[in-house]
């Protein structure tokens, strides 16, 4: 089994990344969509229907997202500011405020809104109505956790790290994303 995990966090890192960001995208979904139920349920509405094609739509987003996230946190990221003191933590936190968030916030809701069939006027609007709030909430969110990842996490285990606490992001990422729609 070592060896196993081995190759996965070495000669096939960018695949276990990616996988690793469309899994936990998807299953951001579920959580967001079993909530949505409970809602649904405690306000006596229709039962909520699980909606299959979102999820997969979630999974595919991530998957399309992950080869980034791999690319900056295993490389880019220590090429822009080089080092791991404190005071470069914080500068590679701000670039990655400055640079990535803002990247990897538009292409999800650009993506997604393609992804539902929408033309390129309508995956713009998904940018134009949901970047604000999440980007501010991102702020709140990621630069502590950011600070542990650049402080502490060998740049092969960064992408995984920030999938891993990623997974109630996801969730609220879902729900900015869905939010007053109702299952297809």
């Amino acid at each position: 089994m070592s060896a196993v995990l081995k190759q996965l966090f070495s000669k096939y890192l960018i695949i276990t990344n990616t996988v690793t960001s469309g899994t936990l995208l998807g299953l951001g979904d579920v959580i967001t969509q079993g909530l949505e139920a409970e809602y649904a349920s405690r306000a006596g509405n229709v039962a909520h229907q699980f909606d299959i094609h979102r999820t997969g739509r979630m999974i595919l987003m991530g998957l399309m997202i992950g080869p980034f996230g791999h690319f900056w946190y295993t490389k880019l990221a220590d090429k822009l500011v080089l080092g791991t003191g404190p005071k470069v933590v914080l500068k590679k936190i701000g670039v990655d405020q400055i640079i990535f968030t803002p990247f990897i916030t538009c292409l999800f809701f650009g993506g997604m809104g393609l992804l539902e069939g929408k033309d390129f006027n309508g995956a713009f609007n998904e940018i134009r109505t949901n970047f604000l709030t999440v980007y501010s909430v991102d702020c709140c969110v990621w630069p502590p956790a950011q600070y542990i990842n650049f402080h502490f996490i060998p740049a092969r285990f960064r992408s995984i790290y920030v999938s891993s606490i990623t997974l109630c992001w996801n969730t609220f990422l879902s729900y900015m994303k869905h939010r007053g729609m109702t299952a297809e």
